[in-house]
């Protein structure tokens, strides 16, 4: 974000709303303002669904992490293991 060109009041906003989300598409979010503070950000859909899929990924390894932690993991040579051992059992049963 380029804060001299990304940071517009509600009024630019409201005066120029399809200029601005062709350039919250283009070159990426923009800080609206409201009474000189910054009150809400733009982003556009494709931005947002980045976003949104990089958080899950961190939701997911933070999550793999504290099982690990807790010991509710295991090693991946030990789950192969089990997982042959079941195959093999399967065929012979």
């Amino acid at each position: 974000m380029r804060p001299s060109q990304d940071i517009k009041p509600i009024s630019y906003f409201k005066a120029n709303s399809a200029q601005v989300l062709e350039q919250v598409n283009a070159s990426g979010p923009m800080v609206i303002t409201q009474n000189g503070e910054a009150a809400a950000v733009l982003m556009g859909v494709k931005d947002y669904e980045n976003l949104h899929e990089s958080l899950t990924l961190l939701k997911i390894l933070t999550m793999g992490k504290k099982s690990i932690e807790e010991g509710k993991e295991s090693p991946a040579e030990m789950v192969f293991a089990r997982l042959r051992a079941r195959r093999e059992g399967k065929r012979s049963g």
